[in-house]
């Protein structure tokens, strides 16, 4: 069946379902950029992760943001209260009446919320795990050696919107000009510059030591900020430690609209393949990205002007979330991460 025969001319309202990760939000941007331009009456809803709500709070093209614990439905213990907690979301979805809901995430869980809409064009992913496809009306095949941005956006050519313009709109914070400096004294001021370090990322496979972190930053020539949540302190300390004075560490310490004035500030980011990774590159701030077991292909900065930064290794990517050996992160120098810093600002790449 044709999905655009399937629709209303003009759908009323709208849901996008990706809950998670940061990284994945961001790359469902430029779908929510096309959905909105394409049918600009339409109200848009977005089912968010709890904890991730800050990114698209107040954000102008979304009407309602839903959102949903989930980590909490995942412990067994919460069992009575998930079943009270899903079955008023269901009920209240259902009262929305959209008339298209779109599933980004394709896990069984946010299948069973696309089908407990009771929409009449529920589309999804045709390689979508655990059993999700079977909850929708019609599948696209997104393809898996592809960046989810441009993944994502197959379902947006789909419904016949224009996918030439990729644009992540982020939601205009009302301080975007001046800068997080209450959160300490010493953040430099952007005339000054900086570079934006994340070491941290959700796989400990993913991870570049600490220690070369706080090296590179001993060697760069501009201040370094490091950004991370509260179970990256110790991490940030370190590195810290190690940066003879050229670092200050906000791991913690900014919440997520924080978090991204401190990167659209930045002269350049590096990174482990992580969320704040792809806010940089949504912001257009040039990224390091060191990579391991992860495809940068399909993970990777998205668009212009960015380096991944990855060893030569056999067995990389794997895509494991743990291994015994990861010599694909531990075997990278310093010294090759620094000499591509250098030659991308000896060159006014940046």
């Amino acid at each position: 069946m044709d999905i655009r025969k399937s629709l209303i001319k003009d759908p009323g309202k709208i849901l996008i379902i990706k809950p998670s990760s940061l990284g994945d939000v961001v790359h469902g941007l430029p779908f929510l950029n096309a959905v909105r331009t394409c049918f600009s009456k339409a109200e848009i809803h977005w089912v968010i992760a709890k904890g991730l709500e800050g990114l698209l709070e107040g954000h102008p093209m979304i009407h309602k943001l839903w959102i949903i614990n989930k980590d909490a439905w995942k412990n067994i213990k919460n069992v009575g209260s998930t079943v009270k907690e899903l079955k008023v979301l269901f009920r209240e979805l259902k009262k929305e009446h959209f008339d298209l809901v779109v599933d980004l995430q394709g896990l069984l869980r946010s299948g069973v919320i696309t089908a407990a809409t009771g929409s009449p064009v529920r589309v999804g992913f045709t390689e979508a795990r655990e059993g999700s496809r079977v909850f929708y009306t019609h599948k696209v095949e997104g393809g898996k050696n592809i960046h989810a941005v441009d993944r994502y956006l197959k379902i947006a050519e789909l419904l016949g919107c224009d996918t030439s313009d990729i644009c992540f709109p982020f939601p205009l914070n009302k301080q975007s000009s001046s800068p997080i400096f209450h959160l300490s004294s010493s953040v430099p001021h952007p005339s000054e510059g900086y570079a934006v370090l994340v070491p941290g990322a959700r796989w400990k496979t993913k991870i570049w030591p600490p220690e070369k972190f706080g090296e590179l930053s001993s060697k760069l020539s501009l201040s370094s900020i490091i950004v991370g949540g509260k179970r990256d302190i110790n991490t940030a300390n370190k590195i810290v430690g190690l940066s003879r004075g050229k670092a200050l560490s906000l791991a913690g310490k900014t919440n997520l609209k924080e978090l991204i004035e401190v990167v659209r500030h930045a002269q350049f980011l590096v990174s482990n393949d992580s969320g704040p990774m792809h806010i940089a590159a949504a912001l257009g701030i040039p990224v390091f990205a060191i990579f391991g077991p992860t495809d940068p292909l399909r993970t990777g900065p998205y668009g212009k002007g960015h380096a991944v930064i990855k060893e030569k290794i056999s067995c990389s990517p794997c895509l494991k979330r743990t291994c015994n050996d990861t010599k694909c992160m531990k075997n990278l120098s310093v010294g090759k991460v620094y000499e591509v810093i250098k030659e991308k600002i000896s060159n006014n790449i940046i």
